[in-house]
């Protein structure tokens, strides 16, 4: 890896030479597009009113009766964006463990395995929420890379 900076320039260019196109550079590709566009702060709703909060301060999103809401340590929020939006405009933290669930791996407690399912855990609050089987082992993946 190579890093030149130039102070005349206005905006960042990363430039990947390989003999060939591979997986790799796909998940790099994937990897600073979602680092770049991420947002760090989202409009969400409570009743009548709109808050801005920061996406790190939310443990996890979830769809329950055809809305998705947003939970942070003490409070209960909306959006109107669908999972699956979510799913590809958070920052690289944000990974789904269910079909009706995306969790902050930053905000990961603990994690409870059993026959069916895992328990997931978070810092600082009462909530937690239940992995499948079928994501369990991307987020135990997921949690590797980013601790």
């Amino acid at each position: 890896m190579r890093v030149e900076i130039d102070p005349n320039i206005k905006e960042g260019e990363v430039i990947i030479r390989a003999p060939e196109f591979t997986k790799n550079i796909t998940e790099i590709q994937e990897l600073i597009k979602r680092q770049n566009a991420t947002q760090k702060v989202m409009t969400f709703y409570s009743g009548s009113t709109e808050f801005y909060l920061e996406v790190g301060d939310i443990l996890f999103f979830e769809t329950e009766d055809r809305q998705v809401r947003a939970h942070t340590e003490n409070q209960l929020y909306t959006t109107h964006q669908r999972l699956y939006e979510l799913e590809e405009n958070l920052p690289i933290e944000f990974i789904r463990i269910s079909k009706s669930c995306i969790v902050n791996v930053n905000k990961i407690l603990a994690l409870t395995k059993s026959l069916s399912n895992c328990l997931v855990q978070f810092q600082n609050s009462h909530k937690q929420v239940y992995a499948s089987r079928r994501y369990y082992k991307s987020l135990q993946e997921h949690l590797k890379k980013l601790r």
